[in-house]
């Protein structure tokens, strides 16, 4: 069997993976317009559940980095796909007895298996094949991660969104025994949709259990002390972790904030900003395809650049215009943005030979600036009443993505093994 064929199909079920954690980071938005109806929350209170996410990666991403390194790629998708599973069934007990805190504990769970799943198929898709074109191939696997972007909204606006768009003042002059049955029916609509996807992600883990997947020797071009962050040496992934850590932060409120932003925007209800978050997803995946596509072409670090100019550009049109013009502006980032997380990963562990795990761990955990920025963004929506002002946050983020592209991608060891 030659090297394509035994790369084949092992590709294709890493890629799937793929298609799973984009969708459940594409139903967020939709979550975190109808959990702060639910629970009547703040902007900053909402995007707790981001916060409840992306924390996972930071806390997890070391210990699945050194269970990969100890035991292969293929235990690290095991584990991440049961802890996937065992959160999702969660939102049973958390819709049953309607805590917030309980959802965000089954969020961080889920999050917690989708960093094992991230750490191991980042790396490994990249790995299946030729060194030439891993930026590509890891494009071409992000971009199924595009589909379920373009798909989640879909499933969320027809599964877990109402049509009962009450206002605070009527939810208020209810009696105490109607708003319970009013918020018990809004938060129970999140158990099915969630106890389908735990069968689904059930059904993908016993799969990977019986297949046989190659496990990839990294070339020892590089000699590693063993820890991981002695992985910093390298220039190139200290400055790929910090893009990585503002580009998820202009991610995460760009798209999970979505819902909030269009309604403040365009004046439009929850289900009429889904439709145009669908729209988003379909930009993201469109996004993600033209740029594998013009890789091609054009040297990915640059291509990285150049749309991190035009993001910027068009935060500044989200900042100040309203209507459509807005909407299609964030659309628009949508499509640019597309490319840069599996771009800035492969650039980041370009080279690395045996610190590839650790870096890989190394810039999962960047991911926690979907924690962080997030809620400076929701701070100053709250603080000025005016949800987009919160763009002046995506802005400065895309700035250091542009940095990478322009500089910080440049493998170079440093002397200090440390930031």
């Amino acid at each position: 069997m030659n090297a394509k064929n035994k790369y084949l199909f092992p590709f294709i079920m890493v890629t799937s993976l793929f298609f799973f954690w984009g969708f459940v980071h594409n139903i967020d938005p939709i979550l975190i317009a109808h959990l702060r109806k639910t629970f009547q929350l703040s902007h900053l209170q909402s995007s707790l559940v981001d916060s409840a996410v992306y924390f996972a990666y930071f806390l997890m991403a070391i210990p699945a980095g050194l269970l990969m390194r100890k035991y292969g790629y293929k235990a690290g998708i095991l584990v991440g796909l049961s802890l996937f599973a065992l959160g999702a069934f969660l939102f049973v007990p958390a819709a049953n007895t309607h805590l917030y805190a309980f959802f965000l504990s089954a969020l961080f769970i889920i999050a917690s298996g989708l960093t094992f799943l991230e750490t191991a198929a980042n790396p490994y898709a990249s790995k299946l094949g030729p060194e030439a074109t891993s930026t590509q191939r890891l494009n071409l696997a992000q971009s199924f991660n595009g589909l379920a972007a373009a798909l989640a909204p879909i499933a969320g606006k027809y599964l877990i969104l109402s049509d009962n768009n009450l206002t605070e003042d009527q939810i208020a002059q209810m009696t105490v025994q109607a708003k319970e049955a009013f918020f018990q029916a809004e938060t129970s609509s999140v158990k099915m949709p969630f106890i389908v996807l735990g069968i689904v992600i059930l059904v993908v883990a016993v799969i990977f259990y019986f297949i046989k997947l190659p496990e990839i020797q990294e070339e020892e071009t590089t000699k590693s002390s063993g820890g991981v962050l002695s992985a910093f040496k390298h220039k190139h992934l200290k400055w790929a972790v910090i893009a990585q850590f503002f580009y998820i932060g202009a991610q995460v409120c760009v798209i999970s904030l979505f819902i909030l932003y269009a309604t403040a925007a365009a004046g439009i209800n929850d289900k009429e900003a889904a439709n145009y978050q669908m729209a988003m997803g379909l930009a993201f995946l469109i996004g993600r395809f033209a740029g594998t596509f013009t890789m091609k072409y054009v040297a990915p670090q640059k291509l990285l650049a150049l749309y991190a100019i035009v993001c910027m550009l068009l935060c500044l049109v989200a900042l100040a215009a309203s209507g459509l013009t807005a909407l299609y502006a964030v659309i628009g980032i949508c499509f640019f943005m597309a490319i840069m997380f599996p771009t800035i990963f492969a650039l980041g562990i370009k080279n690395l030979g045996a610190d590839t795990k650790p870096a890989s761990s190394l810039i999962i955990m960047s991911i926690v600036g979907g924690a962080i920025l997030p809620l400076v963004y929701g701070y100053i929506a709250d603080a000025t009443s005016n949800v987009q002002l919160g763009y002046i946050v995506p802005l400065i983020c895309f700035s250091f993505v542009f940095y990478f592209g322009v500089k910080g991608y440049k493998p170079q060891a440093s002397t200090n093994p440390t930031l």
